[in-house]
């Protein structure tokens, strides 16, 4: 073997052994360069606020506040100059928003906007006008009373709770829902009813009922309010808050938009929900209160609620009214 041939074969078997101690040694640790990324919170929901925890006011007595006027006789052809205003205009105005899913939405297929409340004032319009020619004014929770008393709206359908300190300011129709305060969790979280909310932070409607609930059964709890309820979604999805509290018709309502959600806890209390009226204008309260008396007798209450509302279970019935007079 020549001079050449030899240093080219120690050299090859030099390489090999190389390899071969180089495959058994430990490799070396990769280089870790520290990250570069930054992230910031999510932002808030514009309008989202802190409620101060406040003592409650003693609640005014008013008696009955579910209590309404009798509808027109069967039979009459009711007239009165807000009936013969809206008959004029040939439209019903109506107070609601588009993020109370069940309640009132707007459907993204069609771009409709449909639910229980709207339903309810599809049928008011088709006693009144002949066919339930409607138009749609979204208010937020706190605007609602002064949409009536501007007189920007003829009735508010808006999962509106009768109390007897809305009362002062606007009338009501009869009961038209019963509806239930409950609250709502992430599926996994570890709190199981209201008493869990100490040290938490828990979402409300503006302008709303249940942050009194809320205090009543767990002072410890922390109160955020935002003007729509899809907001409050938007923030237990950012863990922004802990849970919802609201009716149970719209906490079904997020529940459907969200599989990862649950509804928690018994009822915190009832809520009576009613047509929401400006104040004195008794001759359009008395004519919606018959079209509730008539979808109570002839099904279309419960048709309504099977088309909406079968999400929280079999149909409870229309609740019965109480009138005034």
């Amino acid at each position: 073997m020549t001079r050449r041939r030899r240093l080219a074969t120690t050299a090859l078997a030099a390489g090999v052994i190389g390899v071969i101690v180089g495959g058994c040694s430990t490799p070396p640790e990769p280089s870790v360069q520290p990250p570069t990324d930054t992230y910031t919170a999510p932002p808030v929901p514009a309008g989202a606020r802190v409620v101060p925890s406040l003592p409650a006011p003693p609640p005014l007595e008013c008696g009955d506040p579910t209590a309404s006027l009798r509808p027109f006789p069967s039979g009459e052809s009711p007239t009165g100059p807000t009936l013969d205003a809206i008959r004029a205009r040939g439209k019903l105005i109506v107070g609601l928003d588009t993020g109370s899913n069940l309640m009132s939405f707007r459907d993204p297929s069609t771009g409709t906007i449909n639910g229980f409340d709207v339903d309810i004032a599809r049928e008011i319009a088709r006693d009144l006008l002949g066919s339930p020619n409607l138009e749609f004014r979204i208010l937020s929770y706190a605007q609602r009373e002064q949409a009536l008393s501007d007189n920007q709206v003829d009735i508010v359908a808006k999962t509106m709770s009768i109390t007897c300190e809305r009362r002062e300011r606007i009338d009501f129709s009869s009961v038209y829902y019963e509806a239930h305060q409950r609250t709502l969790v992430t599926a996994g979280s570890p709190i199981q009813s209201v008493a869990d909310l100490a040290g938490h932070r828990v979402c409300v409607g503006e302008g709303t009922t249940p942050a009194e609930q809320v205090w009543r059964h767990q002072p410890g709890a922390e109160v955020v309010s935002v003007p729509l309820w899809s907001d409050c979604l938007v923030m237990l999805q950012q863990h922004q808050v802990d849970a919802i509290n609201a009716d149970d018709t719209l906490l079904a309502g997020l529940a459907t938009q969200d599989p990862y959600t649950r509804i928690i806890g018994p009822s915190l209390g009832t809520e009576y929900y009613g047509i929401g009226i400006g104040k004195g204008n008794d001759d359009l309260v008395r004519f919606v209160n018959g079209t509730l008396e008539r979808i109570r007798r002839d099904g279309t209450w419960e048709t309504i609620y099977d088309r909406w509302l079968s999400e929280l279970g079999p149909s409870p019935g229309p609740p019965p009214a109480t009138y005034l007079d």
